[in-house]
């Protein structure tokens, strides 16, 4: 048995004595292996020398020595990439190595000890054979597009060239679905799933020594891509529905990597296997230059990992971790919360004003299990488990010693304070005392409990179990020592955490009605509403505004408007009435349509489901040959609510730029091709004095509130950007 260092130790060799080579990834310098310099060194060399021993070898097997296989593309360097020559030549020379790897000669086994997503599962399509452990936290896909970019390290072609053109597509490509690996092995990702690392080992082995002959399907002579190529009657008769379905998907707005990925499958099919994978790189080095890909990636990847990281926490604080939790409020939202907690392990006391109300939440954890276990994704035992977590009671006594509350009952002040005042001297002496409250300011609801220190919002987003956002809302007298503690249960319970401070709506909530009341606006000035919803859609929200506003009700946010208008005249502000308001008071006390939960709103609703826009609308509201520009449109939504955004910064809401880009996009919709809510200042045309003049122009034609805050105007002047 030999053993040497190959490319500073990035990839180890050892040799066993029936001459099959264990190549083992493991990037000294991170916690994770990517698709960096060293790696490309790497993989170089030690390609270099299979072929130079190749007598000697009789296979090779792939694996890692980190948790994970290999986490994918460095996005540090694609970041930073501007030079379209320059980036397509350093991503022929990371593919070359694996094309000569399948062309070894010898067989090749990818071990799969961990998640292979992206760039990971690339390495592993470039192998003969897929082995792959059933690991819990293993996920095996292409997310690619999901985060503005394409495969490109073969992974397009050769998963057409593997499932066809179709499968490839619809439930690999273009979804970036993330597998188990038992998802991944009835999909034809991976070839095989055991359950141990000693199994996977032993299983890479025993294929290679029954298959020595081993190549890739589409290197033996004679191969056909699964379902034909577009030059087949079968195939090209149903190739046009797919640019129909991507153009409905995509519904206009600026996502150009699903795009790039149909364009490169297509055209790859239609090429012998080197060509497609140059035509391959050729689209991943547009894409990697586009500036949504670019937003997208600093916001997804660096701005998140700043997050998760803990940019937001306090430091000095030991590291917490929830065991109890008391929720307060069985609706949808506590249900929701309830089970997010469960599944991360903790005991939960639902409590309700009965025990069949509790029950009631309870049946919704329920419901998500149920349907995890007939998925395959979760087993009876373990949906069991969660379940029996879960405690539905009417009884305060149930919440002795639960260091966590959360409460998540109506917006009532004094309701949630007399919650608190009951639960108080029940709970742990240390619990954090949480607010779901999604609107009221927590320096207010802190004044019904004794350790106001102790007092935090957590604001939970709808559904709770499908949206990532928690929004940590900081009172005046929150404790460092509290938000510390919120922060990690945030992260113990797979949230998103980002942390402003206290304020009327604070910033999601707020900032969101900026992006709705223009909506409304326009249509109250005329506009026909479906142009008003196309212009939001095609802007890249993932909801039209006027269907997003009969979700919530039109009378809950009058209810709002008139609270804050009732409080900022009482600290003696001025109150700017924006356009929105008439429409909506017209909508709720004219012709009594409050939103779907009452059968009515901005649209008609048959059994529930959404039919039409309500030709009231059009009646009342349109002015007949009235219109704006279109882009008009989209940006009136765009910019007030970045506008707002800045403001929210000026006023002390916010407290980071990371927090506010990953805010807008994971909380409140906005659209991802920009990077977050800040991040479209920065790529604006022109920057932060192209955004200035912009808004300056939105001013002039429609109302003071696109008026530039002075910090912006400040920005702009000196070429600055929003950064932490």
């Amino acid at each position: 048995m030999s053993d040497a260092s190959t490319g500073q130790s990035m990839i180890r060799w050892e040799q066993r004595p029936n001459g099959v080579v264990v190549l083992t990834i493991d990037d000294p310098t991170q916690s994770v292996n990517t698709m960096n310099a060293l790696y490309t060194s790497a993989m170089n060399t030690v390609v270099g020398r299979l072929y130079a021993e190749k007598d000697s070898v009789t296979g090779v097997i792939l694996t890692s020595a980190k948790k994970s296989f290999f986490a994918g593309g460095d996005i540090d360097l694609m970041i930073a990439a501007t030079d379209a020559a320059a980036l397509f030549a350093e991503i022929e020379q990371m593919k070359g190595p694996l094309r000569r790897l399948e062309l070894l000669g010898r067989p090749v086994v990818a071990a799969i000890n961990g998640a292979a997503l992206g760039g990971g599962l690339e390495i592993a399509l470039a192998c003969h054979h897929r082995v792959a452990l059933d690991a819990r936290s293993s996920r095996i896909g292409l997310p690619e597009v999901t985060l503005g970019l394409i495969p490109g390290g073969g992974g397009i072609n050769r998963t057409v060239r593997m499932l066809g053109l179709q499968k490839a597509l619809t439930q690999v490509l273009l979804s970036g679905q993330q597998y188990s690996p038992a998802q991944a092995l009835a999909l034809g990702l991976v070839d095989d799933v055991v359950a141990t690392p000693e199994e996977m080992m032993a299983a890479a082995e025993a294929w290679i020594l029954a298959n020595p002959d081993a190549a890739q399907p589409w290197d033996r002579k004679g191969f056909k891509i699964p379902g034909g190529t577009p030059a087949s009657p079968a195939l090209a008769a149903s190739l046009p529905s797919f640019p129909a379905t991507l153009r409905k998907q995509l519904k206009g707005a600026n996502y150009p990597a699903p795009k790039a990925i149909l364009a490169a499958a297509v055209e790859g099919t239609q090429v012998d296997i080197d060509s497609a994978l140059r035509v391959e790189s050729s689209y991943l080095t547009s894409i990697i230059l586009d500036p949504a890909a670019k937003n997208m990636m600093q916001v997804f990847f660096l701005d998140k990992r700043a997050i998760d990281a803990g940019a937001s926490r306090p430091a000095g604080f030991p590291r917490h971790a929830a065991s109890k939790v008391l929720v307060l409020g069985a609706g949808m939202m506590g249900a929701g919360i309830a089970y997010m907690c469960a599944q991360a392990g903790l005991q939960v006391v639902l409590r309700d004003l009965s025990v069949s109300a509790a029950e009631k939440g309870k049946a919704y954890s329920a419901g998500l299990v149920a349907k995890a276990v007939a998925k395959g994704r979760l087993s009876q035992e373990k949906a069991d488990a969660l379940l029996d977590r879960i405690l539905a009671t009417d009884s305060i006594d149930d919440a002795a010693g639960a260091d966590l509350v959360i409460e998540a009952v109506f917006e009532d002040p004094a309701l949630k304070q007399k919650l608190f005042a009951e639960i108080e001297s029940v709970v742990a002496p240390d619990a954090v005392l949480g607010s779901n409250t999604s609107t009221l300011p927590i320096t207010m609801l802190a004044e019904g409990v004794q350790r106001q220190d102790s007092f935090i919002g957590l604001h939970f987003f709808s559904p709770v179990d499908k949206m990532p956002l928690l929004e940590i809302v900081v009172g005046g007298k929150t404790s460092d020592a509290t938000l510390a503690k919120a922060f990690d249960i945030a992260l113990q319970i797979r949230k998103t955490p980002i942390v402003v401070n206290d304020s009327r709506g604070f910033f999601t909530s707020r900032v969101i009605g900026k992006f709705l009341d223009e909506a409304i606006a326009m249509v109250g000035e005329g506009v026909d509403p479906a142009s008003v919803e196309q212009a939001g859609l095609q802007a890249g929200y993932p909801a039209a505004p006027l269907a997003l506003y009969d979700e919530l009700t039109l009378t809950l946010p009058r209810k709002i408007r008139e609270e804050t208008k009732a409080a900022a005249l009482a600290e003696g502000a001025m109150w700017q009435e924006h356009g929105s308001e008439s429409v909506v008071d017209r909508m709720i006390d004219e012709f009594d349509r409050k939103g779907r939960s009452t059968g009515g709103g901005f649209y008609d609703y048959a059994d529930g489901r959404r039919v039409g826009l309500w030709p009231g609308l059009r009646e009342h509201f349109t002015r007949a040959g009235h219109t704006i520009p279109f882009e008009d449109m989209k940006e009136r939504m765009l910019f007030a609510e970045t506008i707002d955004t800045i403001r929210c910064f000026d006023e002390g809401v916010l407290r980071s730029v990371a927090d506010a880009n990953i805010g807008s996009i994971l909380g409140i919709g906005y659209p991802s091709w920009t990077g977050g809510v800040l991040q479209y200042v920065n790529t604006y045309p022109g920057g932060a004095s192209g955004f200035l003049a912009r808004a300056r122009e939105l001013a002039r034609l429609y109302g003071p509130r696109f008026e530039a805050p002075q910090s912006l105007i400040r920005l702009a002047a000196a070429d600055g950007q929003y950064r932490d």
